[in-house]
């Protein structure tokens, strides 16, 4: 019976203690949860692609950035000149 009590008693103990993220890591999710859900609003005002409505888009998604005080999105790098 010794045999099988160690397993046991470590698979037990595993299921029984979860994980748990730390502060920081809970408040950076936060953070990119709220940056998302500005550029799913900015997205949703501003739907077609045409030049005017992305820089449409672009300006009320650094709005909504801003006013909920999270960092600003940085622009595409450009591919380097051949």
């Amino acid at each position: 019976m010794n045999w099988l009590g160690l397993p046991l008693t470590a698979v037990l103990l595993l299921l029984i203690g979860k994980a748990e993220a730390s502060q920081q890591g809970q408040g950076v999710v936060g953070s990119w949860k709220g940056a998302d859900k500005c550029a799913k609003e900015a997205q949703a005002a501003y739907p077609d692609y045409s030049a005017e409505a992305n820089a449409k888009r672009d300006a009320a998604l650094k709005d909504c950035l801003n006013v909920h005080n999270l960092a600003p999105r940085q622009p595409l790098s450009q591919p380097p000149p051949r």
